[in-house]
């Protein structure tokens, strides 16, 4: 534990509320670049927790994303009907990414308030928690693209160059989901109600994004130009785009990078933000918890 209570040089781990939001946010930023050794032994952690005194451990990784998808594949394919060509791969490609989502929200939110036992005891920056847990799904999502590639067997005719994009693609997403896991962890931490709340927005934002079904089959027009405020229209479409294709299109092709170019602006702009909000509260945590 000596890793934990080590200060860097020259950092100070609490700074006072009257630091302005550029001095937040660099102190922030500081404080994960600068403690990624805390970073990689949290990451390790939560790692080797996940699954851990489950029989099959870390094959859920892949197993979770495949049974969300046959659960859904069976309803619409087999109860409604649905006649969309490859809808095995048309599902996966929207569920991968955002089960890489919902883990890294719910589990960021709760960073803080687990350890909050650690948190009272040995002085830390706390924002590697929320970052930390951040990262550790990002790696339960490269494990997830396994399935993927297998899932290109037996659609294989549509497998493009285009595949290669989903990195892109998903810096914007990791980037985006970096800025709401900060937030998030910070708000729970105050107030547990949080957590309760989120459940019940996800699920709705789930719902109104292009996951069961592509943008383009929503009739109204004026309903789709709102949809794209929407960062999870943008990205699911996008991964949709490389690995399956459009209507017209019928393999991966190219996605929208200007849509995506907006999406990582405003995504950098939310994590400065939350950087600066976290950072402001950070003091605080060991007398609320």
């Amino acid at each position: 534990m000596a890793t934990l209570s080590e200060p860097a040089a020259g950092t100070q781990l609490t700074p006072p509320a009257h630091r302005g939001i550029v001095r937040l946010t660099r102190d922030g930023f500081g404080d994960m670049t600068g403690r990624w050794r805390l970073v990689r032994y949290i990451v390790a952690a939560d790692l080797k927790r996940m699954h851990a005194d489950t029989a099959l451990g870390q094959l859920w990784w892949l197993l979770d994303p495949i049974l969300q998808m046959l659960v859904y594949y069976f309803l619409f394919a087999v109860i409604f009907q649905r006649k969309t060509p490859d809808f095995l791969l048309f599902l996966f490609a929207a569920i991968l990414p955002w089960k890489w989502f919902t883990t890294t929200v719910n589990n960021a939110m709760n960073s803080i308030v687990v350890r909050q036992g650690l948190i009272r005891q040995v002085q830390f920056p706390k924002i590697v928690l929320p970052a930390a847990a951040t990262v550790a799904e990002t790696f339960s999502f490269a494990i997830g693209l396994i399935a993927l590639a297998f899932l290109f067997v037996p659609y294989h005719e549509r497998l493009s160059i285009w595949v290669l994009a989903i990195p892109l693609i998903a810096v914007v997403q990791l980037t985006f989901s970096l800025a709401v896991a900060i937030i998030l962890a910070a708000a729970n931490a105050f107030y547990r109600d949080v957590a309760n709340v989120m459940g019940h927005l996800l699920r709705l934002l789930f719902y109104i994004s292009p996951a069961l079904y592509a943008l383009w089959e929503v009739p109204n027009e004026g309903l789709r130009t709102i949809m794209l405020l929407n960062p999870f229209t943008v990205l699911l479409t996008a991964y949709r785009t490389v690995t399956w294709g459009t209507e017209t299109v019928h393999h991966g092709t190219r996605p929208d990078f200007l849509a995506l170019g907006i999406w990582m602006v405003i995504s950098m702009v939310l994590v400065v933000v939350a950087v600066a909000i976290f950072k402001r509260v950070e003091p605080t945590f060991a007398r609320i918890l």
